[in-house]
Order: structure tokens, then C-alpha cells, then sequence
């Protein structure tokens, strides 16, 4: 339902606010150019749960921003504790192409997982040795993450169909992460966050400030009643 302003009712004093009034938005400044940050971990921890809140609060502040999907659910080769290192190969390059594509719709953009997690199950399908040597690819390709986001495993595995409820594999899957991830993406560009915590009641405008930060941008706090 839309309101009508009539004409010919009583002017307010000078300072006073009307519901009826429209309020004007600040001026959107341009980003200097557009941001990217990856949710990263192992599987079943709501990475995609924190994706998009995230998502939902940079609209909330007014800015554009583009989802990049978990290329792996499409993988043809196959998924899971059986993938291969030809599995794990599709997966890294397709998330390189995905990203490319991606890249500059949007102020913003959030992916769910990068380069690096999956790198770990990449190694890991690999039985350990870089069989393929992408580590130089992956590690330059890291370097285009503006923030990452970590979430660790504190709940339990859901089935959802399609991805393994393994602790053990989930649990070996972190122990490589552990490993490579300080080697791939410094200190000062990665957030870690238990995977209970992604929920409505986190301080995702937090995130949002650090990563318009990261590329010389500010964002205003969201206005639930603009």
C-alpha cells in the first residue's frame, strides 16, 4: 500500500520529522573496485547459511552483490571420500572460471569456498603429493581473496543427499586445511568463526565493514526503516 501526500495540510516547524515525509538516502559512493571474499571450510559447517546473510547484509547497506555457488555439486566426475585428483582438478578450475566470470557484476563477491579449501581436497584425493602442480596457481590465485572467512566445524553433519556425513573424512579434510591454509592466505585477510555462530544473530555489517575496507571503501551501517 502506497501513501498520498495532499496538499494544503499544515507545514511542520523547522527540525521536525513526519512519517510522511520520505527520508533522503546518502549519496552511494563508488567502491574503487569490486571486493571478493570466500567462505571456506570442509563441508556440512553452513557455509552456505553464512553466505548468505552476509549477502543479505551488504543489500542491506546498499551495495550490489553476486553469489558464487559450490561448483561441486556439479561435478561430473564424482564427489566425496571416492573423488579423484581428476575430480578435485575439475573442481579448482571450475571455481577459478566461476569467480572470472563473476567477478565485476557486482560490488561484491561471496562465494562458497575458494581456491583453498578446495585445494585441501584436491591434496587429499591426491593421497597427499600436488599430483597435478597447481599449488603455484592456487597460491597466486589466493592472493585475490580480499577477505576469507573460515568457519570450523563445532555441528554435527547433516545428511542433505548429496555430501558425506564422514567425521572422519570432514576431520581429515580440516587437518590439511590447517596445514596449507597459513601458507595460502595471510594473517590480516582471514576471519575464523565456529560454524554455530552463522546464524541471524551475527555481526555480519562487521564483516562488511572490514571487507569495503580491505579495497579503500566505506559502507554505512543498514537503516531497517529507510
Amino acid at each position: 500500500m502506497s501513501l498520498r501526500v495532499h496538499t494544503g495540510t499544515a507545514r511542520l516547524p523547522a527540525g521536525t520529522y513526519s512519517s510522511r515525509m520520505p527520508r533522503k538516502r546518502a549519496a552511494v559512493t563508488p567502491w574503487p573496485r569490486p571486493a571478493k571474499i570466500a567462505f571456506i571450510g570442509s563441508h556440512g559447517i553452513r557455509k552456505t547459511s553464512a553466505l548468505l546473510a552476509f549477502a543479505a547484509e551488504v543489500q542491506r547497506a546498499g551495495r550490489s552483490v553476486e553469489l558464487g555457488r559450490e561448483v561441486v555439486r556439479d561435478n561430473p566426475l564424482g564427489i566425496n571420500e571416492g573423488a579423484t585428483g581428476e575430480a578435485q582438478l575439475w573442481v579448482l578450475v571450475s571455481q577459478i572460471r566461476q569467480e572470472l566470470e563473476l567477478a565485476r557484476k557486482a560490488n561484491v563477491l561471496a562465494t562458497d569456498r575458494g581456491v583453498m579449501d578446495n585445494y585441501a581436497y584436491y591434496l587429499r584425493s591426491c593421497g597427499g603429493t600436488d599430483r597435478y602442480d597447481v599449488e603455484p596457481l592456487v597460491r597466486r590465485w589466493s592472493d585475490t581473496y580480499d577477505l576469507v572467512v573460515r568457519l570450523l566445524p563445532d555441528v554435527a553433519l547433516q545428511a542433505d543427499g548429496v555430501r558425506s556425513t564422514s567425521d572422519a573424512f570432514r576431520t581429515e579434510i580440516e587437518g590439511i586445511l590447517d596445514r596449507v591454509l597459513p601458507t595460502l592466505v595471510p594473517a590480516d585477510r582471514l576471519l575464523t568463526i565456529r560454524a554455530s555462530e552463522a546464524t541471524s544473530h551475527f555481526d555480519w555489517f562487521a564483516i562488511v565493514e572490514r571487507l569495503a575496507a580491505a579495497v579503500g571503501a566505506t559502507v554505512t551501517p543498514p537503516d531497517l526503516w529507510r
